[in-house]
């Protein structure tokens, strides 16, 4: 292996061009990713980011220091969907008089962020340097941190939001470059299914910075009156609070960058009189299910905790790493089929790099080929490509099988001992057999599909002597 590195360079969505990735400051460098909107468990789509940005996490913390790089991820607990979940889940105690709808929102939200946490963790990501809670940055703070109302402030005494029918809204009109990640002009932009088109707009492309809230409804007291904001000031206002007007990469999912993420920018901008509010955009793709659009009405829509803990898809649960690394076989940037096929491959490479990994008894150097490939854009099918190679080259306590083991630790996966615990194993096998003596063929299964995961293989067959059934077993390489 080489031991020569390369500079990182990314894909910035706002230029459509890869570029060397320069930070604003080399011992400050600053992350920001749309985080999950806590009114459900997770789905699959919304571990996409979180695995893609950990990488990049990990790629920075390589290059700049752990110290010098800080990644937020922010939580969004204030959401109309967020309320209707509220109300379906303690209606009844709300009622009653015996919550108040602030505190079911609570319990909503708690329950589901504590969920994802769990979930992602079991992905293999790292924990974020910083995840705010939007209902924490609403409001003034004692703090000084930036907040919503105070961005608005500013975006009403800059001429760039007005108050109509009780809201605040954004005029698009008063940035003449609106549109620039999305490359919408804002002239050929026709009221239609993205864009509400109301009375008291002056633009059908103006947003909601602050509305109204009902007595039912939760809400902040505010110079408008008593409310709750829209959607894109919160990320605006959280980024700002922990990384400053101006940063070095925002990250999410290609499904953000209209009117998400170009409102963020709008906001921002308009907001501190900045040319960017970061300097790299990033967008991973979008998902597929089985070749077909996830969604609720199809069937084949999946929380990850689902996946991890049930046995819905592919008749079994999938491992975290697993999960992990069927979604990095696939470039960042490109759509991904999400498949049982899919997931079968990255479990089987899996095992044979973890098997390989275990002949070295620590992790040796992190090669620099796997760090040059995920410099180029994460290109993470060229890095498992070098671990492949790697997991071909291991033997007994080789250089090989040490930088492997190095690389899988990078990368996040799991590399505790592979070897195998051979009573564990027969007293597997001779429960199965039980099983199989009781016809209860659904246990006899379950049991055969573990220990395949664990990379074992059964073969059945019959005792040439006496007749009876007999399995034998072997590791798979």
């Amino acid at each position: 292996m080489s031991d020569a590195s390369q500079g990182l360079r990314l894909y910035n969505t706002l230029t459509r061009t890869k570029e060397d990735f320069v930070p604003i400051d080399a011992l400050n460098v600053r992350m920001y990713v749309c985080g999950p909107t806590v009114y459900d468990f997770a789905h699959i789509g919304n571990a996409r980011p979180v695995i893609v940005f950990d990488v990049l996490f990990r790629l920075l913390r390589h290059f700049y220091g752990e110290a010098h790089v800080t990644y937020v991820r922010n939580i969004t607990d204030v959401d109309d969907k967020i309320n209707a979940r509220a109300l379906r889940d303690f209606g009844g105690e709300i009622s009653a008089g015996k919550l108040s709808l602030n505190e079911a929102i609570r319990r909503v939200t708690e329950k589901t962020a504590d969920q994802f946490h769990r979930d992602v963790a079991t992905l293999g990501c790292l924990e974020p340097t910083v995840e705010p809670r939007a209902t924490e940055f609403v409001a003034p703070r004692a703090d000084g941190k930036a907040d919503m109302i105070t961005l608005i402030q500013s975006l009403i005494k800059r001429g760039h939001a007005y108050v109509a029918a009780g809201e605040v809204l954004f005029d698009t009109a008063s940035m003449p470059d609106y549109g620039q990640l999305s490359k919408r002009n804002l002239d050929e932009q026709q009221a239609g299914a993205r864009i509400a088109v109301d009375a008291h707009k002056k633009n059908p492309g103006d947003f909601v910075l602050w509305k109204l809230s009902s007595p039912e409804e939760p809400g902040w007291q505010s110079p408008w009156g008593r409310g709750r904001p829209g959607w894109h000031i919160e990320c605006s206002a959280m980024s700002a609070a922990y990384l400053g007007e101006v940063f070095d990469i925002h990250g999410g999912g290609l499904d953000l960058i209209f009117p998400h993420h170009e409102n963020e920018i709008a906001q921002s901008r308009c907001a501190h009189g900045t040319s960017v509010m970061a300097n790299v955009w990033m967008h991973n793709g979008f998902l597929q299910v089985e070749g077909q659009k996830m969604s609720k009405s199809l069937g084949n829509f999946y929380s990850i905790h689902e996946l991890l803990e049930t046995e819905t898809f592919g008749g079994r649960s999938w491992p975290g790493e697993v999960l992990r690394l069927a979604m990095l076989m696939t470039h960042y940037r490109e759509p991904i089929d999400f498949s049982v096929r899919k997931l079968e491959e990255a479990e089987n490479t899996l095992r044979k790099w973890k098997r390989a990994a275990d002949l070295a008894p620590a992790a040796g150097q992190l090669p620099v080929e796997v760090i040059n490939a995920l410099s180029d854009d994460l290109a993470t099918y060229a890095a498992f490509q070098v671990l492949t190679q790697l997991a071909g080259e291991a033997q007994e306590g080789n250089e090989a099988a040490a930088a492997l083991k190095a690389s899988l630790l990078f990368l996040g996966f799991d590399v505790a001992s592979a070897k195998v615990d051979v009573d564990k194993i027969a007293k597997a096998i001779a429960d199965r057999l039980a099983f199989i003596a009781a016809k209860n063929w659904a246990e006899a299964d379950r049991i055969r599909d573990e220990l395949l995961a664990q990379g074992v293989q059964l073969k059945d067959g019959k005792d040439p002597a006496t007749g009876e059934r007999i399995t034998t077993w072997e590791v798979k390489r």
